[in-house]
């Protein structure tokens, strides 16, 4: 089974929910990171590692901003949830994954019109 088939298979009954949105960041993250994959695929075995308890960790950092804040309502980012289920999984950050950010584009890149070369 793959690690798609696995959490697919935890999905399963919970569209629409915080441990759904989960499985689908752990799948990009998968996507991305081959090595995160192995080791995602090892700890849904565990079930103290299902999405659920996943979706309970970024709700605990939601419920800890919402009291900080007072506010009514709180979103957490993607790039928060990724950081709260790569330190849930044991993944290295994305830092350490070897990924890299493409470097911004700061003027135009030249022109190489192919007609000068006959």
């Amino acid at each position: 089974m793959t690690v798609f088939e696995k959490i697919e298979a935890q999905q399963k009954g919970l569209e629409g929910t915080d441990a759904y949105m989960a499985g689908q960041q752990l799948k990009e993250i998968c996507r991305r990171d081959p090595e995160c994959a192995k080791l995602i695929l090892a700890d849904l075995d565990n079930p103290e590692m299902s999405l659920n308890s996943a979706a309970g960790k970024i709700k605990a950092w939601a419920d800890a901003r919402q009291k900080e804040t007072k506010a009514k309502c709180v979103c957490v980012p993607p790039d928060v949830a990724e950081g709260i289920l790569r330190k849930f999984y044991g993944l290295p950050d994305v830092s350490d994954a070897g990924q890299s950010q493409p470097e911004p584009v700061t003027e135009a890149a030249p022109i190489l019109d192919l007609a000068s070369f006959f």
